[in-house]
């Protein structure tokens, strides 16, 4: 993913679901499914965006990430919520369905 192209989608309408991971984490690789069934459900009411920390990791620095997995929701350019750790699928859920 091109972080220039992050500060747009994150500046939409629609709330976007950051998952900050890592490769080697792994309660974010047992979200990693959970996110993909999540944005099967979402369609196009949500965007769900992955950023990997290592690789990016300028972005985590700058979103104060300092965990993984840590899950950042915006709309319209601003953080709406934020939580670390591995959660069930419905927690996201109910997130984001508020924000819609």
């Amino acid at each position: 993913m091109v972080m220039a192209n992050f500060g747009e989608i994150i500046k939409g309408n629609k709330p976007v679901l950051v998952d900050f991971f890592a490769e080697w984490c792994g309660p974010c690789k047992t979200m990693s499914p959970v996110l993909k069934e999540l944005a099967g459900e979402m369609g196009d009411r949500a965007v769900i965006l992955k950023v990997d920390v290592d690789k990016n990791q300028a972005a985590a620095q700058s979103f104060g990430v300092r965990g993984v997995p840590t899950f950042v929701v915006f709309k319209e350019g601003k953080e709406i919520w934020r939580k670390s750790g591995a959660m069930p699928k419905s927690v996201l859920k109910s997130v984001l369905e508020a924000w819609v």
